[in-house]
């Protein structure tokens, strides 16, 4: 009986005890992840909303359990560490390497800060989380729209070469690249009969666009050129 009266005295003080302590963070980091994640979906990117959400909620959890399962402060503190290499495992995931460039660098800093905010809520210091929300907001939406008013993001141009030879025309465009001391960042090809069409990408700085496109409408080695569009690289 004395047992019973035990579990009964700990069902009813510890929902309060979790409700104002631990639930609320864990709701907090969610929010706070999914304000940032919202921004990141807008935009389009491959870590959006529920990436940032899980990701903040994760790290919040894993902070509020390293404490609570811990047997001394140092154990504490020793699991909490252990989610920045967890968080930069998954940071590399979604960083894409093709040839001489590197794209994906602000999503994965974004995780990385955003796991930061999650362990921030789950110790306790909701100010310190709040504050690092607006900044990293302020830091991708404002800083992302002085970087495309002052033309400060190198373009990744788009373009499409047709031709009879698959060989000669990667042959001739990599000969113009390297010319140009440029990069291809993707490549699609295609056959039709005895025609074949090459689409490919090409990072390169604001005005560099124009004497690429130059080069290619010179080559003999194409039957048409065209362009395809250009963007700001992320």
């Amino acid at each position: 009986m004395n047992f019973l009266h035990s579990v009964a005295d700990l069902l009813r003080n510890e929902p309060a005890l979790v409700v104002s302590s631990t639930l609320a963070r864990l709701v907090i980091a969610a929010i706070l992840g999914g304000v940032i994640g919202l921004e990141r979906q807008i935009r389009g990117k491959s870590a959006g909303l529920r990436t940032n959400i899980l990701i903040c909620f994760g790290a919040a959890l894993f902070t509020i359990l390293s404490r609570e399962l811990a047997g001394t402060p140092a154990d504490s503190a020793r699991i909490a560490a252990q989610i920045i290499p967890g968080i930069g495992f998954i940071g590399a995931g979604s960083i894409l390497h093709s040839r001489a460039s590197v794209t994906g660098l602000t999503t994965a800093a974004t995780l990385f800060v955003v796991a930061s905010v999650g362990m921030a809520v789950g110790g306790g210091l909701y100010i310190t989380a709040i504050f690092a929300t607006i900044l990293i907001l302020l830091a991708l939406e404002a800083l992302g729209r002085l970087e495309l008013h002052f033309a400060l993001r190198p373009l990744v141009c788009t373009y499409e070469v047709t031709g009879a030879n698959v060989e000669l025309m990667l042959s001739e465009v990599d000969r113009i690249l390297d010319e140009q001391r440029l990069a291809m960042s993707s490549v699609h090809v295609a056959s039709f009969g005895d025609r074949s069409r090459l689409v490919f990408s090409v990072e390169c700085e604001r005005g560099e666009e124009k004497p690429f496109a130059i080069r290619l409408h010179e080559s003999k080695a194409f039957g048409s050129v065209k362009a395809l569009g250009a963007a700001a690289q992320e």
